[in-house]
């Protein structure tokens, strides 16, 4: 929307100026209107670099962990990519401008019929919705190029784990509530490999629906 024009750039400025080099990723994230994907009453707040409260004690996360998380990712625009906890759809929406796909997961269906409103009103497509335990993941669309998961575990499933290709990326974060950090987990013929990003805060990961 055009009122946020100044507030979106003034973003975009402060993401770079932390890190961000991808420029795909930011135009991703420039292209995403994320004043739709946050609470009528914190419209106002959107471009500021916080997460914000969405409904059912959900977040929607700050716009620098997103960009970290894609970035993350390397994408090049072929890939099919599993995410689990979809929240308000917002980090699916900046994914699909720079996969083939997107599987996205969230066990709260209430949140899960808003994001897909709200992802049918942006007129994005290339996009597949299911209400379903995230923990489990989508293992009939399985094995993906690349998996995201938006909320927190003392430990990432393994089954996630083995839905990822052979060369696939995992982005994660991993962890107790107090101690949780952005993992990168990259599968190899010969096992897991693993590098550390930074400190984060995540919602958990729970198990059903």
């Amino acid at each position: 929307m055009q009122e946020f024009h100044t507030e979106k750039a003034q973003l975009i400025m402060t993401l770079r100026g932390q890190g961000i080099g991808d420029a795909t990723v930011l135009s991703a994230l420039e292209s995403v209107p994320r004043e739709l994907f946050v609470p009528p009453a914190l419209r106002q707040h959107a471009y500021e670099n916080a997460s914000l409260p969405i409904a059912l004690d959900q977040t929607i996360s700050q716009p620098y962990v997103v960009a970290r998380m894609t970035e993350a990712l390397r994408l090049t625009g072929r890939e099919r990519v599993l995410e689990i906890g979809c929240g308000s759809g917002y980090q699916a929406a900046v994914l699909t401008y720079l996969c083939r796909r997107v599987y996205s997961m969230e066990r709260l269906k209430p949140l899960l019929v808003d994001a897909e409103n709200r992802l049918r009103d942006l007129r994005i497509s290339n996009i597949s919705l299911r209400h379903g335990d995230g923990v489990k993941g989508w293992p009939e669309a399985a094995p993906f190029d690349r998996i995201i998961l938006t909320c927190g575990s003392a430990k990432i499933p393994d089954i996630l784990l083995q839905q990822l290709k052979i060369d696939g990326i995992m982005v994660a974060p991993e962890g107790t509530d107090s101690a949780q950090q952005l993992v990168v987990i990259t599968r190899r013929e010969s096992g897991f490999e693993r590098e550390v990003l930074m400190p984060v805060t995540f919602v958990p990961l729970i198990e059903g629906c």
